[in-house]
């Protein structure tokens, strides 16, 4: 029996169901219907994941498997951001609306390609060190004739659809703290719902809803407890706060206890609940976080890594279920949350669907939050399986925070999935996830103290996965490091096809009705596959990693495919820069590809970039600074710069800095902050500069070691 989404009808139907409607149908241009509707919508995409329940699949079918080998471009625009790019583009009534690196904002003719305006919201460069994973924003929302986006410091703002200008702003965070917002706004009957990030930094998790009109905050749901509740408090903070210990929820230390909801939403209108994805714990380490009497990690730490049901209209608590009870490992729940109809065991079965960072594929029961299944879409060695309350069977071996030994963990903190957003396929009845495998050492770190000016507050060191200077060693920890999109059958909870890529971080998803699966690679590759063997029917180059996800939309009757093309993101940033060049050598070239049968444009041709010599001064440092330089660099640097200091194509590889033989010049950058408008803020309040120096003198050592091991081979 196929297994269907809910029907449009169904949809439409359920605008009875929300309290304003009679004001919402009022508005002008994008309103209750038109979202609740956009479904059935073969022209437009009107929101983040095309439709309230986030499948990202498209009924449009005139590209299809018979004829996408003739897929061609139409159009591309460059833009002025070398940064990653992660967004989704809207598109309403024949124009693209998207959002680049640095929050900034893009109008262009979706059938020519001609620019109609753009919007900076002049983020303040220095906030770049606030961000875990790069300078990025997902997406916009729109409703009546106004769009809605969030900026990397933390504002929510409202612009003229036809215009870009302004017509409210409102600060979302405390922006005197490593908040951030990177993930696409929603709304729902006129209340624009956002989230925010900086979990890593030492913050407390919440989301909110503004009146689309006068941009007033209605409500606000904080994620863990403030450590002070008492009876007047929310019942659901009451019973989360017993589920924690120790003393860093509202201690002078400033660390918030994370669980940023800063990606995941979706919305059921029949059951008026609003789903969220809650993040990590911070520190990570929940030894630190969360103590036991024998200084151990204890509780499970609501509502971190937990999906989250409220009602939209008030933010009242419904349900929650946990995917990482006392997550200790990075293992979020903010991945792309999901819903659909499936028949399940002979009964049709209202679902919400995720494949979170730890590596098991969920099906809920979205009424209720009942575990009805799930199982492991990536190989994981942290929990043998789910038991049948939904609670994971832990290996305690990987309970670092509780053994107080280094572990080598699957998947690592990048996940087995991360923020990519999967597709759903109702006539396959499969789910495609842009997975990946890359593992990673947890060592905890001795007598860890939070730093909330600057820095990860994660409670481990982070220098123990660093990979030493030989030439084998590196060849054979590449060789683990995969990526793949896999077919998923959320029924029967296993793979029906996979596709190998050559390494991690791939590109989200769209599935259409013509057949097809759409997604960029890592290896700077666009492609579509058959949806129901996953056979590779076309391909284009793209001259860069594709990380977004791809649209499709109709004007005129034709379709088109679309997507935003950029390298970045944590995995570009924050991994070893030599195992990505063993895998895909990639570089950021930052446009938007536009795709239809028989387009004949073309890109420009590639330019080459020469490399800068690996050639550091001679290292003269002795050992104590230099480990005590190679500490610093692990939690002030490493998630920019790469642990151990080899780059990637993104950011600059600081072996080859022109500073590094001159302290004068490298104090100016990272103790004065001469570069803060270019992202680099200052590290005077974190770090002496004694410490900076040692940095330097570190980067020389590691430096000299890679240029022998160059010259080795």
């Amino acid at each position: 029996m196929k297994r269907v989404a809910l029907a449009a009808v169904a949809l439409l139907t359920a605008t009875a169901t929300l309290t304003s409607c009679k004001e919402a149908m009022s508005e002008t241009g994008i309103n209750a219907e038109r979202l609740l509707g956009a479904q059935t919508d073969n022209a437009d995409w009107l929101t983040y994941g095309r439709n309230y329940e986030e499948q990202r699949f498209s009924p449009l079918s005139d590209i299809n498997t018979d004829n996408v080998g003739e897929l061609g471009l139409a159009w591309s625009a460059d833009m002025d951001t070398a940064r990653g790019q992660e967004a989704t583009p809207l598109v309403i009534d024949g124009i693209m609306y998207f959002t680049t690196a640095w929050s900034k904002v893009k109008a262009y003719n979706a059938v020519t390609g001609e620019e109609l305006w753009t919007y900076d919201p002049e983020v303040p460069g220095e906030t770049a060190v606030k961000a875990c994973c790069d300078v990025v924003n997902r997406g916009l929302a729109t409703w009546g004739d106004h769009l809605f986006l969030g900026t990397l410091d933390g504002r929510l703002v409202k612009l003229e659809r036809d215009t870009g200008s302004v017509v409210w702003e409102k600060v979302t965070v405390d922006q005197d703290k490593s908040y951030t917002v990177t993930g696409a706004p929603r709304v729902i009957d006129g209340k624009v719902l956002i989230g925010n990030g900086g979990a890593e930094f030492g913050v407390r998790g919440y989301f909110a809803a503004y009146d689309a009109g006068s941009g007033d905050e209605l409500w606000r749901f904080y994620t863990v407890p403030a450590g002070d509740e008492d009876k007047s408090s929310p019942e659901y903070l009451q019973k989360a706060a017993e589920t924690w210990s120790g003393d860093v929820l509202g201690s002078e230390s400033g660390i918030g206890g994370g669980g940023t909801v800063w990606d995941a939403m979706a919305y059921d209108p029949e059951l008026d609940l609003l789903y969220i994805g809650v993040g990590n714990g911070s520190p990570w380490n929940r030894s630190y976080r969360s103590p036991g009497e024998d200084g151990t990690g204890e509780g499970d730490n609501l509502y971190l890594s937990s999906i989250v049901a409220v009602r939209p209209e008030t933010g009242e608590y419904v349900w929650h279920y946990q995917t990482t009870p006392g997550e200790t490992w990075d293992f979020t729940a903010t991945q792309h949350i999901m819903l659909a109809d499936l028949e399940i065991e002979g009964t049709q079965r209202k679902v919400l669907m995720q494949a979170p960072k730890n590596g098991f594929f969920y099906v809920l029961d979205r009424e209720t939050g009942e575990f009805i299944s799930g199982d492991p879409y990536v190989p994981v060695n942290w929990a043998t399986g789910i038991d049948e309350n939904g609670r994971p069977i832990e290996n305690p071996e990987t309970r670092i925070d509780k053994t107080g030994k280094p572990a080598l963990v699957a998947p690592g903190a990048l996940g087995g999935h991360n923020w990519h957003p999967m597709a759903f396929h109702p006539d396959e009845g499969l789910v495609y996830i842009p997975a990946m495998e890359a593992a990673m050492v947890y060592a905890p770190e001795a007598d860890w103290k939070p730093d909330t000016n600057r820095g990860f507050n994660v409670g481990f060191d982070l220098a123990a996965g660093d990979l030493p200077p030989d030439e084998g060693f590196r060849r054979e920890v590449a060789g683990t490091l995969t990526g793949r999109l896999i077919a998923w059958d959320p029924v029967a909870q296993k793979p029906r096809w996979t596709v190998e890529h050559e390494g991690p971080w791939n590109g989200g998803l769209l599935a259409t009705g013509g057949g097809l699966v759409f997604q960029g690679t890592a290896g700077s590759e666009f492609n579509a596959y058959n949806a129901a063997t996953g056979d590779k029917l076309w391909s284009f180059a793209a001259q860069t990693g594709v990380v977004a996800p791809p649209i499709t939309y109709t004007v005129g009757g034709e379709q088109y495919i679309a997507v935003l093309a950029g390298w970045g993101g944590a995995y570009a940033l924050s991994v070893d820069g030599d195992l990505m060049k063993r895998k895909a050598p990639v570089r950021n070239v930052s446009r938007m590809l536009v795709f239809k049968i028989g387009g004949t444009a073309e890109l420009p041709a590639e330019v080459e970039v020469a490399q800068i010599p690996l050639d550091p001064p001679p290292s003269r440092a002795s050992a104590d600074v230099i480990a005590a330089g190679g500490k610093s660099y692990a939690r002030y640097c490493a998630v920019c710069h790469a642990p151990g200091a080899v780059g990637s194509t993104v950011l600059p590889d600081l072996r080859r800095s022109g500073t590094l033989d001159n302290k004068a010049a490298w104090q100016s950058v990272v103790h004065d902050g001469l570069l803060k408008d270019r992202g680099m803020a200052s590290f005077s309040g974190s770090l002496t500069p004694d410490q900076i120096d040692a940095i330097r003198e570190w980067v020389i050592f590691r430096a000299n070691q890679d240029k022998v091991m160059a010259s080795e081979q």
